[in-house]
């Protein structure tokens, strides 16, 4: 099942995520995944968290959405260390807010802990861009949005230039 994008004012998106209990389920973990999955790449994303299709439990999904043999999924992330401390400034894009591109400073390289769909949890290190989409998705369960972790000056010129985008998209149609 696809699910439908909330908008961006919905309050889920401001609110901290539920734990997802694997000893009794609020829904299938691995059908949870699949629908997560399929949504994710219907929308040509990086990553996808439940409060954005309207569910307050704490997972997410994340992968190229061309490259879906190595989705994962995510249940009950923790971030449990950032090891150099050093940030480092990337255009990032959201599924909520279609056409606004932030940049947004995050830490490099992170480890973490989480479940898998199929209950088996690890710990492992990302840095890169997969450090950054994890912390983006991380972000989600715990109700902030990328434009409250942008600077004001950062956000401020996303905005401008999304109308631009907009500007530019709409002349085309006409």
């Amino acid at each position: 099942m696809i699910y439908d994008l909330v908008k961006p004012t919905d309050e889920i998106l401001h609110t901290q995520t539920e734990t997802f209990d694997f000893k009794e389920p609020p829904i299938d973990p691995m059908e949870l995944f699949e629908d997560m999955k399929e949504t994710m790449i219907k929308h040509e994303g990086l990553g996808l968290a439940c409060p954005q299709v309207g569910l307050p439990y704490r997972m997410f999904v994340f992968g190229h959405h061309l490259d879906i043999e190595n989705v994962v999924g995510v249940f009950n992330p923790q971030i449990v260390d950032i090891p150099d401390g050093k940030k480092l400034r990337y255009t990032e894009a959201c599924l909520t807010y279609p056409d606004l591109y932030i940049d947004i400073k995050r830490p490099d390289k992170i480890r973490v802990r989480y479940t898998t769909h199929e209950g088996v949890t690890d710990t492992i290190k990302f840095d890169g861009l997969t450090s950054r989409i994890f912390q983006h998705e991380y972000d989600h369960l715990e109700g902030v949005m990328f434009t409250k972790v942008a600077t004001k000056f950062h956000l401020h010129r996303a905005q401008k230039y999304r109308k631009l985008i907009l500007r530019k998209r709409k002349r085309v149609k006409t």
